[in-house]
């Protein structure tokens, strides 16, 4: 199983997400830290939205996704950029854009 599938895998069932998209961006930064390798998967774009986040501010979305992932995180990913909304704030932002 690959890092972005064991990513996905761990965020669906702890948060049961509307959506839920997986970016890998590792080859953007292939030699990017020492020791890296080409192929590696170790730089990570999530987009998650789901209800759990309702009353939640940004850095409690942050812990709990950082909690979830901490043994990816511990190991093969060296970063990972979050966008964490509710449904009601997907639907806002989406208006504002459309």
């Amino acid at each position: 199983m690959t890092v972005a599938d064991r990513i996905r895998q761990k965020l669906e069932a702890a948060l049961n997400p509307e959506r839920l998209t997986v970016f890998n961006d590792s080859h953007l930064h292939a030699g990017h830290h020492q020791g890296a390798h080409a192929g590696e998967e170790t730089h990570f774009r999530l987009e998650i939205v789901a209800s759990g986040f309702q009353g939640q501010g940004k850095v409690a979305r942050q812990r709990q996704i950082y909690g979830i992932l901490a043994e990816e995180l511990a190991g093969p990913v060296h970063a990972l950029q979050l966008q964490t909304l509710t449904p009601d704030e997907e639907a806002k932002l989406k208006a504002i854009t459309e």
